[in-house]
């Protein structure tokens, strides 16, 4: 080892050994420009940088899924870990493919104006990191690591020798200090002649030779003049007195620089300590896995021959039997064929002039006649036969070979689930806790009493859309099984799925690189529009009297209020019975949106829906009754004309719900209802359906529609025109004791803005 590679070793550890402790995960070379992560983690300058043009480059790709066209809520999600391991692979910047179904506005183009995208994965714990505002400018650089870095390259490379800066090109001597405060490398009489005594310049700090110039005192990223001289034990990192006195870490616990110092120093140096002191036992830990290493080595090639063996077993023996059930085939074709030739040669023998009927016509010219009876006696009884087998034709052998037909797929199951020993059993997909729509959150069950897997792997397919024919879907898609990364839990969310589609699901876990089998497959049926996520409102004429609304405000629930009980004296036969509407606090203005919920069955009353804000407004200020005025007992007649009038005026388009039941409204000519569309499939003569356990509306705000649908067989139930002349809310009516309870993907969506 050279003298400089000598002096490269500080602490007695050769700065050689410790490479891999210098490499940046994402490039795969040494650290350039270190940050420093929340997560503790460390990444190069340029990197960091990657990682967020890469994922700015996917926010112009990602799909429309968000709750408001151009909502200042939406955001955009850092990469999956997929696309990090692309570039990590290439360690270059280029778009991947990927989950691309993240919250966004369906309006953004490349031209448009975008939220800033601060979220990076790391790729040291796969955890998204949350940059801030700031961006890269809040990471601290890893001063420390670059200083072990630049001495590492010293040490690799022994025999380049860092040259003094000052000397003339021709004359220039190898350096033996360099200045932090000048940012430049000296020989011996370069630095007394710029740093001489009595100056100031002879106050500067300086080093060993080196080409990396750090600054004496770490800056504030937050506060960008402020020294950082305080550690925030909460967040793990320097702060300054500003982010103590009013920032954000205001109500965080600080300790002073020096303490933090003195605490971290003393752990980092009793953990060494300790780990120096176990050498001997690390040394034979060591030992026990390079023996571990050689065992695992052989018992793997044991495994392999053995394995190889079965098969050639396997392998023979399918081939003894082929061999033998090839020849029953060949025996059995011979002999067909050797009967059918007799019979062909038996009646060609018929044929004038050949054969027997030639016989016979010599037979014929004996005139001896006790020579021609003795002879024609036999030779007339077979001519009757052929005679006999002429008018009952029958082939003396039979084509066909059905009973040579075989059928291996009990046998092709049986080799498919060939497996070893320790295959683990495969898990069960969870119907009742999967959901599907734009993404797929699928859930999974492992078997009981089963033995810890590594990981798990669902696969899934388009099938294609239901409404085409199995001619006009994609046929290579249907084929094609698309694997998700390693799960490590039970469940997963894939994204990026076709609207209006079907796809088939299935998973197999994994334990020592041995599959299981697949689970059965099932199948989901996307809705026709992307998820829309909202929360119930508590401010549009929320009923604090009668709407009890959870803290999370995705459930509401109908009771009945003190204020009816205390009017229970004013109230008469005929009297109104007003429904308790609540909205969702989200609008829409544009595009195709999906939502889902449960009705809970016992609700007596629930209206679901769609309501203009054009009508809101104006309805919340002069309530009014829900019942028709037709059937007011003052109204003096009993026409329909007044329910037209009263619907129009109506903000909200719904559907009625009730005691197990949907009820089918009727068509009338202002309501446009599509009775005998071919997607409804409902005869309104029995108006009345059993309730689904879950309901899906979708609005289609451009070709003013509103469609509800089973949401768990996505069979449209019913469908008709709505006014969107305005924001459209998802609305709700609640009357006589019941509960609506949002999809958890639903509010998941809101709550992620």
């Amino acid at each position: 080892m050279s003298a400089e590679m000598r002096r490269g070793s500080k602490a007695g550890v050769p700065i050689k050994n410790i490479e891999r402790e210098l490499i940046c995960p994402i490039c795969k070379e040494l650290f350039t420009h270190p940050l420093i992560l929340p997560c503790q983690h460390s990444i190069c300058h340029k990197c960091v940088r990657d990682l967020l043009m890469l994922n700015h480059e996917d926010s112009f790709d990602a799909g429309s899924e968000c709750s408001l066209p151009g909502s200042p809520r939406s955001r955009v999600p850092s990469p999956s870990m997929e696309r990090l391991d692309r570039l990590v692979r290439s360690a270059t910047v280029r778009r991947s493919f990927g989950s691309r179904g993240s919250i966004s506005s369906p309006g953004w183009r490349r031209g448009s104006v975008t939220p800033r995208v601060t979220t990076i994965p790391c790729p040291g714990c796969q955890h998204d990191i949350d940059l801030g505002e700031r961006g890269i400018s809040m990471l601290f650089r890893n001063f420390t690591l670059e200083s072990i870095v630049e001495r590492y390259r010293q040490a690799a490379r022994a025999a380049v020798a860092i040259m003094c800066n000052i000397c003339k090109p021709l004359q220039q001597q190898e350096a033996t200090k360099s200045c932090m405060d000048c940012k430049a490398s000296y020989c011996n009489e370069c630095f007394k002649l710029h740093h001489p005594w009595g100056t100031p310049k002879a106050q500067h700090e300086y080093v060993g030779p080196t080409t990396n110039f750090k600054p004496k005192v770490l800056m504030c990223p937050e506060h960008e003049m402020e020294k950082v001289n305080m550690y925030c034990e909460v967040c793990r990192r320097p702060v300054c007195h500003l982010c103590k006195l009013g920032g954000s870490h205001a109500n965080h616990k600080v300790t002073s620089m020096t303490n933090a110092y003195k605490i971290l120093k003393e752990k980092l140096a009793k953990s060494i300590h300790y780990l120096i002191s176990k050498e001997d036992q690390v040394r034979a830990q060591i030992t026990d896995l390079e023996l571990l290493i050689n065992q695992t080595e052989e018992n793997g090639l044991l495994a392999e021959r053995q394995a190889n063996e079965h098969f050639e077993r396997l392998f023979e023996t399918l081939q003894e039997r082929k061999s033998e059930m090839l020849r029953s085939i060949e025996q059995s074709r011979n002999r067909r064929m050797d009967q059918l030739k007799a019979q062909v040669e038996e009646y060609q023998g018929m044929l004038e002039n050949s054969g027997l009927v030639g016989y016979a016509q010599e037979v014929l010219k004996e005139t001896d006649q006790s020579c021609f009876v003795q002879t024609a006696k036999q030779l007339h009884v077979r001519i009757q036969k052929a005679t006999e087998s002429l008018r009952t034709f029958h082939p003396s052998a039979d084509p066909c070979f059905d009973e040579f037909t075989l059928d291996t797929s009990r046998e092709e199951t049986l080799l498919k689930e060939i497996c070893f020993g320790g295959v683990p059993d495969p898990p069960l997909i969870d119907l009742s806790n999967s959901k599907v729509y734009n993404k797929a959150s699928i859930c999974w069950r492992l078997p009981e009493d089963h033995l810890p897997t590594d990981h798990q792997v669902l696969e899934y397919r388009r099938l294609g859309d239901p409404s085409q024919s199995p001619s006009q879907e994609d046929s290579e898609d249907s084929r094609v099984w698309r694997a998700t990364d390693s799960v490590y839990g039970s469940s997963i969310v894939v994204c990026d799925l076709d609207p209006n589609s079907l796809y088939s699901f299935r998973v197999r876990s994994c334990r020592n690189s041995m599959f299981s089998p697949y689970s059965p497959e099932v199948t989901f049926h996307t809705p026709p529009a992307p998820a829309f996520g909202f929360l119930f409102s508590d401010k549009c004429g929320f009923s604090t009297e009668r709407l009890i609304l959870n803290k999370r405000r995705d459930t509401v629930e109908n009771v009945a209020g003190m204020t009816f009980l205390l009017a229970a004296d004013r109230v008469q036969t005929g009297s109104y019975i007003g429904l308790d509407y609540i909205i969702g606090d989200t609008g829409i203005n544009q595009g195709r949106h999906y939502w889902a919920f449960k009705v809970e069955p016992y609700s007596y009353m629930v209206k679901v829906g769609v309501a203009s804000d054009s009508k809101l407004l104006e309805w919340f200020h002069n309530p009014r009754d829900t019942s028709s005025p037709r059937y007011d007992h003052d109204s003096g007649h009993d026409s329909g004309s007044e329910d037209t009038c009263y619907e129009l005026s109506q903000p909200f388009t719904l559907l009625t719900l009730g005691m197990g039941k949907v009820f089918i409204p009727k068509a009338s000519s202002s309501s446009s209802v599509s009775a005998a569309s071919a997607t409804t499939h409902i005869d309104h003569g029995n108006r009345v359906l059993p309730m689904p356990q879950r309901l899906g509306v979708c609005l289609d705000y451009d070709m003013c529609r509103v469609y509800f649908y089973d949401a768990d067989t996505m069979r449209c139930l019913y469908e008709r025109q709505v006014d969107c002349s305005g924001t459209m809310y998802p609305a709700f009516g609640l009357m006589g004791g019941g509960k609506v309870q949002l999809e958890d993907f639903i509010i998941a969506k809101r709550l992620t803005f």
